[in-house]
């Protein structure tokens, strides 16, 4: 549930001091430039003011505005800050549904006291969110099929320029529309694209290391990757494939989590990604979210021409990956997160070598889609859930 100094008050999600917008901002239509740009954010946003001395204060609903921070603020200086990415979504009953929150909640406590900011009861972040929800859903999101992005997020804002652990912190909850990339017009002109290309780290380019922060959702993670990204995208590919140590093992590519199903060496059928003991990667609420559906659903059974495989958390290295394509191995590959939701994956250069991940006729075998499928009829309310968290109280 996170951690508390006696005798100050805990986070409670019950509670609001509400101050509505009376200058609503603009919707932007979907595909529009004010979407695309990832900034143009609801009419209100969450503040919760937290103290050393006091504890955190009571949830504030407020109109979006820019945030006042003294310049000696300690996230300005020593990196205090951590953040989630969550989606909210119009099902199509007509009903806003939260994927999961109490993982993002756990989570972002988890980093929160990772970068030395407070820590707070995990399960009340889902209600912060659905308070806000509450009031912009109806404006913001009314068409069913549609979702906002969500970003919650933690800082160190006090005045107190100094080596030490930040004595006032602030926790934030924007919600943005976000393109769905899924549905975006197409090129006719393009070579079709089936699926993501990525681009094997240098070995002097490293995102996470054990005993760092890798498994933390950190500001500080991100910043220092943008530049190789930057690269990658330059060179023509989509994400960076992120490689750790001598024998280059496969991490995380870009801000998501990496899968690949291939027939090992002794011919079983598996579904592979990088473990999390070593804690080199971010557990990611998607990524926890494919192994549990296919280890429910995939394990024993087929599911129409799918084989049923086998879930797989261990040390994935690029020469394995390399060796199996050489040998026709490879079945299909994917990425996962909130962002990128479920993507394919079809090739990876690694130094000089371009890598094929899809499968041996050329195409994604369909395991991608199938869970992807699965995980769209939770969230948009298609299947009654136990993952969905549903907000029943808009004001329309």
């Amino acid at each position: 549930m996170g951690s508390v100094a006696p005798n100050v008050a805990e986070l409670d999600g019950s509670k609001f001091n509400i101050t509505r917008t009376t200058n609503p901002r603009d919707v932007p239509l979907p595909g529009s430039p004010e979407e695309l740009s990832h900034s143009h954010c609801t009419d209100h946003m969450v503040t919760v003011k937290w103290t050393a001395a006091k504890g955190w204060e009571t949830p504030e609903v407020k109109p979006y505005q820019n945030l006042s921070i003294p310049p000696t603020a300690s996230v300005l200086h020593y990196a205090t800050e951590c953040f989630e990415g969550m989606k909210v979504y119009r099902g199509y009953d007509g009903k806003l549904r939260l994927f999961r929150p109490d993982c993002n909640g756990e989570r972002l406590n988890s980093s929160s006291q990772r970068s030395s900011l407070p820590g707070f009861k995990y399960d009340e972040l889902k209600k912060l969110v659905a308070k806000l929800l509450e009031i912009d859903g109806p404006r913001w999101l009314p068409n069913p099929g549609s979702f906002l992005y969500i970003r919650p997020t933690v800082i160190g804002n006090g005045p107190h320029l100094g080596v030490q652990v930040p004595k006032e912190a602030l926790l934030f909850i924007i919600a943005v529309p976000w393109p769905d990339f899924t549905k975006m017009p197409k090129d006719p002109k393009a070579e079709p694209r089936k699926g993501l290309r990525l681009y094997a780290s240098n070995p002097d380019s490293i995102r996470a290391w054990p005993g760092g922060f890798g498994y933390a959702k950190l500001g500080a993670n991100y910043g220092p990757s943008l530049q190789s990204h930057g690269k990658a995208q330059a060179l023509g590919f989509d994400q960076i494939l992120w490689l750790f140590g001598q024998d280059r093992q496969v991490t995380e590519a870009g801000a998501s989590n990496f899968f690949i199903i291939w027939h090992n060496t002794e011919g079983k059928l598996e579904l592979v990604t990088a473990p999390l003991d070593n804690q080199l990667i971010l557990p990611g609420v998607t990524r926890r979210s494919v192994l549990e559906l296919v280890r429910e659903r995939l394990s024993e059974h087929f599911v129409g021409k799918l084989a049923p495989l086998e879930a797989v958390e261990r040390t994935l290295t690029i020469d394995e990956i390399e060796t199996a394509s050489k040998e026709g191995r490879i079945v299909e590959s994917f990425v996962s997160g909130t962002a990128y939701f479920i993507t394919p994956v079809a090739m990876i250069r690694n130094e000089d070598t371009d890598i094929s991940t899809l499968g041996a006729n050329g195409e994604p075998a369909g395991y991608a889609a199938q869970i992807k499928s699965w995980l769209e009829a939770i969230m948009f309310g298609k299947v009654e859930h136990e993952w969905a968290y549903t907000i029943d109280n808009e004001e329309q």
